[in-house]
């Protein structure tokens, strides 16, 4: 079993192991995408334990179509952000 050291324990939160600017960008242009991600989970655990009625059913797919829609931006805006040219 591996051992942690006081020290390993105090320089797990070094302010050099903090996000950078670009992870929390990224991250932030994700967050539409996991939110609706998040919307349609819950959907689906409220009828792990009963049958779902239509009402469940109808919230279910319209959480699919918002991470389709979702997943479908992020792809749309990450294309654009790409420079034109193709693979080196």
């Amino acid at each position: 079993m591996d051992q942690i050291t006081v020290a390993d324990a105090l320089t797990a939160f070094e302010p050099w192991m903090e996000p950078t600017a670009a992870e929390l960008d990224a991250i932030d242009a994700e967050m539409p995408l996991i939110g609706a991600e998040v919307e349609l989970l819950d959907a689906q655990l409220i009828t792990l334990d009963r049958t779902p009625t239509e009402l469940d059913a109808r919230r279910i797919r319209r959480a699919r179509r918002r991470v389709l829609a979702a997943r479908r931006d992020l792809t749309n805006r990450t294309a654009a952000a790409m420079p034109p040219g193709g693979a080196a």
